[in-house]
């Protein structure tokens, strides 16, 4: 899952990228409502986690441009602002839920969970295929009822495997929803993590369930072949 993270105060948005990356999700965070909003233009993302109050064009600003423009992207907002009349306003131009700050960490993570599980009905909470079940909420990853421990970003790549199974993804789309926007595509990285993933996923089975599609990338497949 891919997540745009804009927060003006430096610190506390670093601290808030490190504590999403840690749980699986790839983070591009951006300072300013300039930023956002070409980052925005750019990427496609999972999830806006978006302050209010930051240098132009504002928070409320970026969200109403976002909805009138038909963008679905579900968005968490966070602001020092508390009263019930800001909270409306964004609930009402679009925001999917709101954090007052100061908060504490968990019920971020607790808030993003919550406004995934909100998402379309294809986002499921629990990913199967074959032997093979992820457990989002839980970050449990099993193959033939036997845990696996998997990276963040291994976990990660899974995701984003089992989210499109049966359809061969290339590596630029990996990157591009895996990593955030200061990876080197350069790097043979993703086909790292791929062979990483491999032998975990299919070890010693019978069969495997990621495939290498010549000339375009990798597919997991719905059952093991």
């Amino acid at each position: 899952m891919r997540i745009l993270l804009v927060e003006d105060d430096e610190r506390l948005s670093e601290s808030l990228k490190d504590l999403l990356e840690d749980e699986s999700y790839a983070v591009d965070a951006a300072l300013n409502g300039a930023m956002a909003s070409e980052l925005a233009a750019v990427n496609e993302y999972d999830l806006i986690i978006l302050d209010l109050i930051i240098p132009p064009p504002t928070g409320m600003d970026l969200l109403e441009g976002w909805r009138e423009s038909g963008a679905q992207v579900p968005v968490l907002i966070l602001t020092a602002q508390s009263s019930i009349e800001e909270r409306v306003a964004g609930l009402d131009r679009g925001a999917d839920d709101y954090l007052i700050k100061p908060f504490e960490y968990e019920e971020l993570l607790a808030r993003v969970r919550a406004v995934m599980r909100r998402r379309e009905t294809s986002e499921l909470v629990s990913l199967t295929a074959g032997d093979l079940e992820m457990h989002r909420e839980t970050r449990r990853v099993l193959v033939a009822g036997r845990d696996i421990d998997l990276s963040p970003k291994e976990f990660a790549l899974l995701e984003y495997m089992l989210t499109n199974k049966d359809r061969a993804v290339t590596r630029a789309q990996i990157t591009e929803h895996v990593w955030d926007s200061s990876f080197d595509s350069m790097t043979n990285i993703v086909n790292v993590f791929v062979y990483r993933l491999r032998k975990k996923v299919d070890g010693e089975s019978e069969g495997r369930l990621i495939h290498t599609v010549k000339g375009q990338g990798y597919v997991l497949y719905s059952q093991r072949c």
